[in-house]
């Protein structure tokens, strides 16, 4: 019996690592080379590109395509419909591959809401939260909430996803000083 789940309907292809508790259901592909965590859960209908890399404990909702060029580190939530892309400059007739393919960085706990973009090239940091039908189109700071077309900041966010009045305290007890354009825990959990 395996450790992990995969629906029947499921296509998982060969030279594929999935970690322990993951679940992947109704009508996902798992291409050649990707590397999944532990403790993940994706959606019907997610495709994983080849060489993709995923940390524990992400979260994946339905209808997403996370493409070669992608990396999900631990604990990211990607919400239904958001797109990836990996090509600033695609042509039909002229295909760059790997080659041409940016890179793109979801850091530790970041958030990406519905139907919200990432264009390729770009880090999102950690625990950031993108908005539904965000557009982003450059770096993400960590803890920042960003919203709009194209997504600018609009505030920061706790790690457990509160949004931080101006005093940077949330109601959870963890607090926050500013460092630079980010933010950094400045008390123990």
């Amino acid at each position: 019996m395996s450790e992990y789940f995969v629906h029947e309907s499921s296509y998982v292809d060969e030279d594929v690592i999935i970690g322990k508790n993951t679940k992947i259901w109704h009508f996902c592909h798992i291409q050649k080379g990707a590397r999944i965590g532990k403790d993940c859960s994706f959606g019907q209908n997610v495709n994983v590109s080849n060489n993709v890399k995923i940390g524990n404990g992400c979260k994946v909702q339905n209808n997403v395509s996370i493409y070669e060029g992608v990396e999900l580190k631990d604990y990211v939530f990607c919400g239904p419909s958001m797109v990836f892309t990996n090509d600033l400059t695609p042509r039909a007739k002229y295909p760059k591959g790997p080659r041409g393919y940016k890179k793109t960085l979801l850091d530790t706990g970041c958030s990406i809401g519905a139907n919200a973009t990432i264009v390729c090239g770009n880090k999102i940091g950690q625990w950031a939260m993108i908005a539904s039908g965000a557009v982003v189109t450059k770096d993400v700071p960590d803890y920042a909430l960003y919203a709009g077309v194209p997504a600018k900041q609009i505030g920061f966010v706790c790690e457990c996803g509160n949004v931080l009045g101006e005093d940077l305290k949330c109601s959870c007890g963890r607090e926050y000083k500013k460092d630079k354009d980010s933010l950094v825990r400045s008390n123990d959990d």
